[in-house]
């Protein structure tokens, strides 16, 4: 017993440090979980976004919300973006002017549809006879056309990122087969950016409307044609209700960029590594997007074929040469607008040369070997 009694006596002040240890601890860790939450707080990022896109619409809609939702997950949901379909706060072609002003931080669209503010806007989109999708990518990346993407926005203060692709686009629907340029006079056809110049340097009546009302419009006889996009969004729209004649290669459209816009001010007032995550988180958006289209498309316009009765067709190549000619055109007017229009179309076409004589020797004609060796 005297024994276990000094054991005691011995063990007590080591117990009394340990338990005034423990306290001390815990008292820290109580005090860092005080501190810390504010933090997370503070950290907090809350974004509006805008689209010209209707909601859960294939490819576009979708992929603005998938983008949106991408953001909180990279983040773990201390990004958090309240993302509004065309229409739900603001028109579609509203969007610009709805994050130029502050209103909202981000907006999801095709920049082609603020040409009217500057022509230079279609380059970074798509334009008549331009870049596919891995050669637009490679221009703006390597090519220059970021910092000309940068100039351009920065007058409005916006700042533009790559966050999708549709890919090359279909000629557009028609009710009549187009056997040459003549059959585009006074053919009023919705088509965007300077791909509808070109259209209206062949006679036609280019008409822009946003993706939720073009369908009413062809249906009532307001438009006699129209482009959209391709064989999946084509076929969701049920264009083939209205017409039959279904016409590829698009000349306006051959590698289409989505582009999330974001206040500049607000943009660079976040952290870098913030900064930097949106701009990833982008660039994911940009490859999951393109990968869907190249898989959708194909199942689709069989079924557009097969179980529509829609009539493919291909743009002969006088009606080809028509659509150079417009286009030539139309980017002498473009050039005269501006001294950065006639620098940015510059740089497009040094970069459509010196990408596209890479492209022209190994894509296209491996393509072109592989089917005819294949039977494909």
């Amino acid at each position: 017993m005297v024994k276990d009694k000094k054991l005691l006596k011995a063990s007590t002040p080591s117990r009394r440090k340990f338990f005034k240890t423990a306290a001390a601890a815990g008292v820290t860790a109580v005090a860092a979980s005080s501190l810390a939450a504010p933090a997370v707080a503070a950290d907090r990022v809350e974004i509006s976004m805008v689209a010209t896109w209707p909601r859960d619409f294939p490819g576009l809609g979708t992929g603005a919300q998938r983008f949106a939702d991408q953001l909180g997950a990279m983040s773990d949901g201390r990004i958090q973006v309240s993302y509004y379909a065309s229409g739900e706060r603001v028109k579609a072609f509203d969007s610009f002017d709805e994050v130029a002003s502050g209103n909202s931080q981000m907006y999801h669209a095709a920049d082609y549809y603020w040409v009217k503010k500057h022509p230079a806007f279609g380059y970074f989109t798509a334009v008549p006879f331009g870049f596919t999708y891995s050669e637009i990518n490679a221009w703006i990346h390597y090519g220059g056309g970021q910092a000309l993407w940068d100039e351009l926005t920065d007058d409005y203060g916006t700042q533009s990122f790559i966050c999708g692709n549709t890919g090359v686009q279909m000629g557009g629907w028609f009710n009549k087969k187009i056997r040459s340029a003549n059959d585009f006079k006074g053919l009023k056809m919705r088509m965007p950016g300077l791909g509808g110049q070109v259209l209206g340097k062949l006679g036609g009546s280019p008409i822009s409307l946003p993706g939720g009302q073009i369908y009413e419009n062809l249906v009532s006889g307001a438009i006699d044609a129209t482009e959209w996009v391709g064989p999946w969004n084509d076929e969701a729209m049920k264009f083939h209700e209205a017409a039959k004649y279904y016409y590829y290669p698009g000349m306006h459209e051959p590698g289409s960029v989505l582009a999330c816009g974001v206040n500049k001010s607000w943009f660079t007032s976040l952290s870098k590594s913030d900064q930097t995550l949106i701009k990833t988180c982008c660039a994911w958006a940009d490859e999951i997007t393109m990968a869907e289209y190249n898989a959708k498309n194909g199942a689709a316009l069989a079924r557009l074929v097969n179980d529509h009765g829609v009539k493919l067709e291909k743009f002969n190549d006088k009606v080809y040469d028509a659509f150079a000619k417009g286009a030539a055109e139309v980017y002498d007017e473009v050039q005269q607008h501006s001294d950065l229009a006639k620098r940015v179309h510059a740089s497009f076409v040094k970069g459509r040369k010196e990408i596209g004589s890479w492209t022209n020797l190994s894509d296209s004609p491996y393509i072109q070997q592989r089917n005819r060796a294949l039977g494909l």
